[in-house]
């Protein structure tokens, strides 16, 4: 073939290029799927050993490959780990001056940049570089490697510039997408959250409390509103550390944003981190397009993060970097990127013993624990209950039509412990006024036998070691709660859900506290009787 039936047949894989890319702009508007395609063309239509895009990060003022199409697994990881200040290199040159360049010696040049190559071991003979150019500036380069026919012409220069110009407008386009993609679906969790605050308003719409105990709790509350200071908010389940977190979100300057909570313990391990962080489409089975997590979609509000103490240890170290750094790293992805919400937690458990345990980091309960709220069970603030039931019975008054409660009945509620706390008292007001029927008032025949029968004594004495000793306070609080759960199992037949509405807990709390205490689901006929692992 002569010379001109070559340059005739470049050129003609060149306009085909151009076509081509062309019509793949229009219809990617993804940026995973532009860099591989723009990537291996040049390779081809150029004839050259490598290829890559180099984007700038202009928080950091530095270069990175977002792709890398090398062969060399270890090369791969080691260029889309690397990067290097923007003033540095041919590349740097390029980005500085916006004019393409075409290097036949690269050795011998005075901006060549050696690190690169000494990092992974490619050695770069020549090049051409060109700049890619949007109407907001020069946004990173676009070069070529390696001419595998001895060296690059100013026709491959002059080509790769108008190559790097469409290239920089379906990089930009791709952007402004990714970014109208994000708004949308931080809009609709944002929107799902607040249609989930209205329905969480009319389940307790506002809290109610006159104590000496709850008093202090609401000057707590609103310091801690008046800053953005991290909470924990500590208390047994159902004395409404929810709503505490979210009354204080509501006082606060971040009212305007999300209020996103999530339930450590409700989510499994692996769906978590997915859940909090988001995840990048391929990053794993099932996952067959980008997520963005809790914290991204809380942006500028807040996240409460209800049951932290259940939060698993590979986990822990993840919610630490976004207290230290305000970073997050989504599943699949390398790079972090920044958050703005403020973090407020709770938990039923002692962090103070689980850390000593070793069951949960101390560098993250002093960042979780700076400004700690201790909400009260309710038998330490029985002078509440009869404004609760008030409230109550008129929450529930369109469903049940109860017309009040009669003195007596309020005196047996008054007087039991209340385990399940404003939770299980609730539960136990919405089935009396049901049994109590419209226009009638709730009576002590309409509570359930465990509040009828009890005025606040314990069901069983705490247990102690043999001769009368006083156990440690840590191993007699386990031996009563395993005793309790016991039994709260046999009252319900060993059935695991309705105990675990008894007790005011979720059934998988439930079950891991059955495992932990060598109880397990009773079998049918034994009542719930559960037989310990370990005695």
């Amino acid at each position: 073939m002569s010379d001109p039936d070559i340059a005739s047949s470049a050129q003609r894989k060149r306009f085909e290029l151009l076509y081509d890319l062309g019509c793949a702009f229009a219809a990617r508007i993804e940026l995973d799927e532009l860099f591989p395609l723009i990537v291996d063309k040049c390779c081809e239509v150029f004839d050259a050993e490598g290829a890559s895009v180099m984007l700038l990060d202009e928080q950091r003022h530095e270069l990175f490959f977002p792709y890398v199409a090398e062969g060399d697994p270890d090369v791969r990881e080691q260029l889309r780990n690397l990067r290097f200040p923007a003033d540095k290199g041919i590349a740097g040159s390029v980005l500085r001056s916006g004019k393409g360049v075409r290097v036949d010696d690269v050795a011998a040049h005075s901006r060549f940049f050696s690190d690169v190559d000494e990092e992974t071991g490619f050695k770069t003979r020549n090049l051409i570089c060109a700049p890619l150019r949007t109407h907001q500036g020069v946004i990173g380069v676009l070069q070529v490697l390696n001419a595998r026919a001895g060296s690059f012409g100013d026709d491959d220069l002059a080509f790769l510039e108008a190559l790097a110009g469409g290239t920089a407008v379906a990089i930009e386009n791709a952007r402004l997408y990714a970014r109208i993609k994000e708004s949308e679906d931080r809009l609709r969790l944002q929107v799902g959250a607040l249609r989930r605050e209205m329905a969480h308003r009319d389940r307790f719409g506002s809290m109610v409390g006159s104590s000496a105990a709850m008093k202090e709790v609401f000057q707590l509350m609103e310091s801690a509103a008046a800053t953005s200071i991290t909470v924990l908010i500590e208390g047994e389940t159902g004395t409404g550390k929810e709503l505490v977190a979210r009354g204080i979100h509501r006082a606060s300057t971040r009212a305007d944003g999300p209020f996103l909570a999530v339930n450590c313990a409700a989510v499994s391990e692996t769906l978590l981190e997915s859940e909090l962080f988001g995840h990048k489409r391929g990053s794993f089975t099932g996952a067959t397009q980008d997520h963005r997590g809790i914290f991204e979609a809380a942006e500028g509000g807040t996240v409460f993060l209800d049951e932290v103490g259940e939060m698993p240890g590979s986990m822990q170290a993840k919610l630490l970097r976004v207290l230290q750094e305000g970073e997050i790293i989504p599943v699949g992805e390398a790079r972090p990127r920044k958050v703005d919400v403020r973090i407020i937690s709770a938990t039923n458990r002692n962090l103070d013993e689980e850390v000593e345990a070793g069951n949960f980091r101390e560098d993250l309960f002093y960042r979780l624990a700076v400004f700690p709220i201790e909400v009260p069970p309710l038998r330490e603030r029985r002078e509440d209950i009869p404004a609760l039931c008030e409230h109550l019975i008129a929450k529930h008054h369109e469903q049940t039509g109860c017309a009040g409660m009669e003195e007596s009945a309020l005196h047996a509620l008054t007087g039991h412990d209340w385990p399940g706390n404003i939770r299980q008292l609730e539960n136990e007001i919405e089935r009396a006024a049901v049994l109590a029927g419209r226009g009638n008032q709730i009576e002590t025949r309409h509570l359930s036998t465990k509040v009828r029968g009890r005025t606040g004594a314990p069901e069983s004495a705490p247990p102690t070691a043999t001769g009368g000793e006083f156990l440690p306070l840590r191993a007699a609080r386990s031996g009563f709660e395993a005793a309790y759960i016991k039994q709260a199992l046999a009252r319900n037949d060993g059935n695991v859900s309705r105990t675990a509405r008894a007790l005011g807990l979720s059934r998988v709390m439930l079950q891991k506290k059955m495992k932990e205490y060598g109880l397990r689901d009773a079998e049918p006929g034994t009542r719930g009787e559960g037989r310990g692992a370990g005695g």
